[in-house]
C-alpha cells in the first residue's frame, strides 16, 4: 500500500489592516486513490516572525508590510487590551 502526503500553502489572503491569513492544504494518496484535502489556517500579524512560513507568505508580507501598516498596527496593539 503506497502512501504519500504532501503539504502546500494554497491561499494566502492580505487584510485592510495588514494581518495575512494563510491556508495550507494537505492531501494525501493511497494506492494513486487522492483523499479529501485537510486544510490548516493560521493568521500573521504584521511584524510577526516569517520563519518556516511559505515564500508566498514572505512575499504577500514584504509587499504589505509597509513601515506605515507596521506602525499603524503598533498603534492598534497600543491602544487594546490584548
Amino acid at each position: 500500500m503506497a502512501t504519500t502526503t504532501e503539504t502546500n500553502v494554497d491561499r494566502v489572503h492580505v487584510l485592510a489592516a495588514g494581518q495575512i491569513e494563510v491556508r495550507a492544504a494537505t492531501v494525501t494518496t493511497i494506492d494513486g486513490v487522492e483523499q479529501p484535502a485537510v486544510f490548516h489556517r493560521h493568521v500573521l500579524q504584521p511584524g510577526d516572525d516569517l520563519a518556516g512560513e511559505d515564500d508566498a507568505v514572505v512575499a504577500a508580507a514584504g509587499t504589505a508590510w509597509t513601515a506605515e501598516v507596521l506602525a499603524d498596527w503598533q498603534a492598534f496593539v497600543a491602544s487594546t487590551d490584548f
